[in-house]
């Protein structure tokens, strides 16, 4: 401690670099200043692995992936060129939207909403402006940040079909890509590391909790989300609690950080007044035509509503239909309506089945939809969004505006049958409603008993207005106080308090013929970050409360404090999940 240190300012013959000067904007707004510190922390250390790694494979490791977004560009104008000799009046409307959007594309960088009827093509639309978009301003790369992984992997196999596998980099839970060295995909798997990539899918919960925790692995990413075009798919599903926060975050980077973000959604929440609050010069450009609401392609269904009905009631009218979906707020109930339904065609998804046996389900599902066959599948409002599927009717248990709206868009999703034949029955149980979203029902029923067009914009406006402005306040918007803490640049407390997926944190892992040599890899040599991927396929996450219950009853076998495998295979099916009966008889969780 008291040896004098050697002269360390060498640096400065070395480096023609100019000393860097804070920018001007960073001391107007501490909360600027709580941003750049975190995006220079990100080059620091981004910069920092890189050094190592050189130094450690003397210079072996290759990280360069992707072509360049001109290529691209050019591969997804190939891919839409189809698009414009439409065979029916949908596509046409598609392709209508698609060139509409793209001319956009040379508009100045700042921050676009894109609006579209659910089945209007938004997710191709959304990254034909970005990648135009991108090209036009010299941008590096498209972010495009999906809400859940239940949802990531159709979007993920869309825009591989369209890129190649080789331009996508996939960041979420679920996905594992193969690191041996000199193979294609190891650029893949260390480009999930830095974000340095043309075309980066990742989730809500990745990207913003990135932005907000400390840890280095979630933080060495950051530096490279600036000059990059986000599109935030299906954005009114950021959580309430971190609504706040989290636009924070988007007004934050277009403005100082040389990004463009886009909303895009087709129910677009009434997010104005928060980006005023922190941007008073912002103005939200929309991308979409203002008409394309208004034409009669996109009522596709009929709304009704079914009043109160018990769960038998319920199963009766389900199993009248020959091909139904219903969709309900909690995974038990989801359960409890599966098993009043025939045997022969019925179909349950809830997060209470791993992610592998909810693919295959899905799989199933399609296909006999596409055949024709009896299907009758009870759900969670995991398969609301992002999930491509078609039935000629739908049972929706009563929620929040957008998720009845995102139900009836797995009603006649393609158009092909009759509006009137088009049913979504909006109903009501017995249960109680989740607290998560008793809110949300209040704002709903609200626009509902007024009798206007459910799906119109002026009815959506007025649900997200009324829910964010009216039921909620500003605490509820920010519950952890983010914003506060910013003023004293408290990283450490914010990383902890920010989690936008919470009380979920306990793991059961199944065992089942797919997973038991990775389990057994697991107990012999404890995780590794590609081993916890692949078991993410057979993992379920429970509340705290029904881990202890199946602990404590001799159910599972203790990996660690929040994690461990279920021994008792009587309690997971393979149709149903982890069986939710009196060991979670406050089961709420809505997915």
């Amino acid at each position: 401690m008291r040896r004098t240190p050697e002269p360390y300012d060498d640096y400065r013959t070395e480096l023609s670099a100019e000393e860097p000067s804070v920018p001007e904007w960073a001391g107007m707004d501490i909360r600027n200043l709580y941003f750049l510190t975190k995006l220079l922390f990100s080059s620091l250390v981004d910069a920092d692995y890189l050094d190592t790694e050189a130094f450690m494979s003397e210079g072996a490791v290759s990280r360069n992936i992707g072509e360049d977004i001109s290529v691209l560009t050019d591969k997804l104008d190939r891919f839409t060129a189809p698009w414009k000799n439409p065979k029916t009046e949908l596509n046409r409307k598609r392709s209508q939207i698609l060139k509409y959007v793209t001319a956009q594309a040379k508009e100045n960088r700042g921050l676009f909403s894109l609006t579209v009827p659910t089945g209007g093509g938004k997710t191709v639309a959304s990254m034909a402006f970005a990648l135009h978009h991108a090209l036009t301003h010299g941008m590096s790369r498209v972010i495009y940040v999906i809400p859940y992984t239940r949802i990531i992997e159709q979007t993920q196999a869309v825009f591989e079909s369209i890129f190649g596998k080789g331009n996508v980099v996939a960041h979420y839970s679920g996905v594992e890509y193969p690191h041996d060295e000199g193979n294609e995909q190891d650029r893949r798997y260390l480009a999930t590391e830095n974000w340095d990539a043309p075309i980066i899918l990742t989730t809500s919960v990745q990207f913003f909790e990135s932005i907000y925790r400390n840890r280095t692995s979630k933080c060495r990413k950051l530096h490279n989300i600036a000059d990059s075009v986000l599109i935030f798919d299906e954005a009114q599903m950021i959580p309430v609690p971190y609504m706040r926060p989290c636009v924070l975050a988007i007004t934050n980077l277009v403005r100082n950080f040389r990004c463009s973000a886009v909303l895009c959604t087709a129910t677009q929440p009434a997010l104005t007044p928060i980006i005023s609050e922190f941007d008073p010069d912002a103005q939200v450009k929309e991308l979409c035509p203002e008409d394309v609401f208004a034409d009669p392609i996109f009522e596709r269904v009929t709304y009704r509503q079914a009043g109160k009905l018990s769960d038998e009631e319920l199963g009766e009218k389900l199993s009248e239909e020959t091909q139904v979906l219903c969709v309900v707020n909690s995974r038990k109930q989801a359960q409890a309506v599966y098993r009043m339904l025939p045997e022969e065609g019925r179909y349950h998804l809830s997060t209470a089945m791993t992610p592998a046996h909810r693919k295959h389900t899905l799989e199933i599902v399609r296909e006999r939809l596409r055949s024709g066959q009896v299907c009758r599948v009870v759900s969670t409002s995991l398969i609301e969004a992002g999930v491509d599927i078609d039935f000629p009717a739908v049972y929706r248990e009563l929620a929040g505006l957008d998720s009845v709206l995102q139900a009836g868009g797995r009603c006649n999703r393609e158009g092909k049958r009759n509006k009137a034949d088009s049913t979504v029955y909006i109903f009501e149980t017995g249960r109680k409603v989740p607290e998560a979203i008793g809110q949300n029902c209040s704002a709903a029923m609200r626009v509902i008993s007024r009798g206007n067009a459910l799906a119109s914009k002026e009815s959506v406006h007025d649900y997200f207005a009324f829910l964010l402005y009216t039921l909620k306040d500003q605490q509820a918007l920010d519950q952890k106080d983010i914003l506060k803490k910013m003023q004293n640049l408290a990283f450490e407390t914010i990383a902890k308090d920010f989690r936008m997926i919470s009380g979920v944190d306990y793991v059961i892992y199944v065992l089942c013929p797919e997973s038991e040599s990775l389990l057994q890899r697991l107990k012999l040599y404890g995780p590794s970050k590609a081993l916890l991927r692949e078991l993410g396929q057979y993992a379920i996450n429970v509340y705290e409360r029904q881990f202890r219950t199946h602990l404590e009853e001799g159910a599972l076998e203790q990996l660690t404090e929040n994690a461990a495998i279920l021994k008792d295979r009587s309690r997971y099916d393979s149709e149903m999940g982890l069986i939710l009966g009196n060991t979670a008889q406050a089961d709420n969780h809505i997915i």
